[in-house]
């Protein structure tokens, strides 16, 4: 039988421990040649857009996609996972918070792999529900003391950061402004929906590293070319992915300042086969497209969960 999960049982069942664990996992298995990622296509109307993202993740003897759509505001998120030991359909979790939770394990591997190890202050731009998973990620693999968030919803962002501050135990406060987000934080992470850079990257303090999770389309911006060339090492998830959607890398990859043999790929420096982070000054950045494969082992992985716990609707296998 299938399994159904719905974004309650998700909820229940996925820690932010498990999500940093998995795509940890698999990124280390993409740059070993062992999972495949096809990157994300896109079919649009006059009123809906489809996203597709497939993905095969050996070690979990498991395939599948995750398809959305976008419509009116509203989006659907489905997870499909299917055992490559028969090809049966394994299960469906709805995925959105799926997706934030694994959204912002991956800027926490990314932290944890090219922060330096006392970073203490986290600034964020944005406080939506994507800013959740960031924030709680960043806070699992850095000693965060402080969370300054900048959004241009006031009343929104004052709410954002209480509720925030009690999830994670630490102090998290509206920023000022921009410039107070960045001056002084160890780690800056943009997660907006911004075509334009949403600071100047003259305010970065030697030794920061920046998270920018939220530009998935080349119409997107949210770091400058200032933050980009000032940059020791300049971090993807996938080159072929970055290569068809990463709005902040195309200007300097246009103007030849940037090339993408220069761009290293996570799992390439988690391995060691690309460096990182070489000196306590440098300045790094990661730039997340997001990955099938990152939702294909965090749902594989909470399948067998849900059985044990008996959560979710069993499906007939055919379906």
């Amino acid at each position: 039988m299938a399994r159904f999960l719905t974004e309650d049982d998700v909820s229940r069942l996925l820690t932010m421990p498990r999500a940093l664990d998995a795509v940890e996992t698999v990124m280390a298995e993409m740059a070993d040649g062992a999972a495949q990622n096809i990157p994300r296509e896109r079919l649009r109307t006059p009123g809906t857009t489809q996203h597709l993202l497939q993905g095969l993740v050996p070690s979990e003897h498991a395939v599948g996609y995750k398809v959305y759509t976008i419509s009116k505001g509203v989006v659907r998120f489905l997870l499909y996972v299917y055992d490559t030991t028969d090809g049966h359909l394994a299960g469906i979790l709805q995925a959105q918070t799926l997706g934030m939770m694994r959204t912002g394990a991956a800027s926490g591997v990314a932290t944890r792999h090219l922060a330096r190890p006392d970073a203490a202050v986290l600034g964020v731009f944005g406080s939506g529900r994507q800013a959740v998973g960031q924030i709680e990620a960043v806070c699992h693999v850095r000693p965060i003391r402080e969370v300054k968030v900048h959004a241009r919803d006031r009343l929104k962002l004052t709410a954002f950061c209480e509720t925030m501050s009690r999830r994670v135990g630490i102090r998290v406060r509206p920023a000022e402004d921009a410039e107070d987000a960045v001056r002084g934080s160890d780690v800056v992470t943009t997660i907006t929906t911004s075509d334009v850079p949403v600071f100047d990257g003259a305010w970065l303090s030697p030794g920061t590293h920046v998270n920018a999770a939220g530009a998935n389309m080349l119409s997107k911006r949210e770091v400058d070319e200032a933050t980009l060339r000032r940059c020791s090492a300049v971090v993807v998830d996938s080159r072929a992915v970055a290569q068809k959607e990463c709005g902040d890398l195309l200007p300097l990859i246009e103007k030849g300042h940037l090339g993408w043999g220069d761009i290293h790929e996570l799992g390439e420096v988690m391995t060691g086969r690309r460096p990182g982070r070489r000196h306590a000054d440098d300045i790094t950045c990661f730039e997340s497209l997001g990955l099938a494969i990152q939702d294909i082992i965090v749902g594989a992985r909470l399948l067998p969960l849900a059985h044990a716990q008996k959560l979710g609707i069993d499906l007939p296998v055919g379906i």
